[in-house]
């Protein structure tokens, strides 16, 4: 009916917005028309996509046509982590509000919580990254998306997130705070700060995945 495929006998009465294989078949088509961003910039070594609006809690929100929005985790958050286990998102047809810790990411037996950067209804979710989150970290901007959703007071949702300059700022004093919990349980780092690796966690246990989260997820 949706003119994607040739054909195929349907047992569920063409019922697509309850049917499983419609929303799988659905969520694989959306996997891949992610559009890659063609503008990214380093600060510090992180990358931040032009464009895209970010939450203190290091979740993007990346506007499409209409009241839809893309979701997935900064380039920070998650080489701050490291390649996460899975990352757990609120299901299809859920509503979900700004502010408040809707997404689940594991890594080993540690988990965490991460805010969501707007409000309404989840219509996709990327199914991949639930039994390989670290696929998020290859592409955190394009094939990493977390979830789609329906956003439902977006113009207010947006008077809370940066972008832009403001977005720079809050990374930079990010990575400085960063820094600084590095130096006090590492000592010394070089006089130009480096260019942190991924894996930051696994990297300096000593820092403490519980500790991180706390003060960068905000949750």
């Amino acid at each position: 009916m949706k003119g994607r495929i040739g054909f195929r006998l349907c047992t569920h009465d063409y019922q697509c917005p309850t049917c499983e294989f419609d929303q799988y078949f659905d969520a694989q088509h959306t996997v891949r028309a992610v559009v890659t961003p063609l503008d990214i910039s380093q600060i510090r070594g992180f990358k931040i996509p032009q464009g895209y609006y970010l939450h203190k809690g290091h979740a993007w929100a990346m506007l499409e046509e209409g009241p839809y929005v893309r979701i997935g985790m900064d380039d920070f958050s998650l080489r701050l982590l490291g390649p996460l286990d899975a990352i757990r998102s609120p299901l299809v047809g859920k509503r979900i509000k700004q502010g408040d810790p809707d997404t689940a990411v594991q890594k080993g037996n540690k988990r965490a919580v991460v805010m969501s950067p707007v409000s309404g209804i989840v219509t996709d979710i990327n199914p991949g990254l639930r039994d390989t989150g670290g696929l998020a970290a290859d592409h955190p901007y394009a094939a990493g998306w977390v979830m789609r959703v329906h956003a439902e007071n977006l113009r207010e949702d947006l008077k809370h997130l940066m972008i832009h300059g403001e977005t720079a700022d809050f990374l930079n004093k990010e990575i400085d705070t960063l820094y600084q919990l590095i130096e006090a349980e590492a000592g010394p780092m070089a006089t130009d700060g480096g260019v942190l690796a991924p894996d930051i966690s696994g990297n300096l246990p000593q820092l403490g995945w519980d500790r991180l989260a706390r003060q960068f997820l905000r949750t």
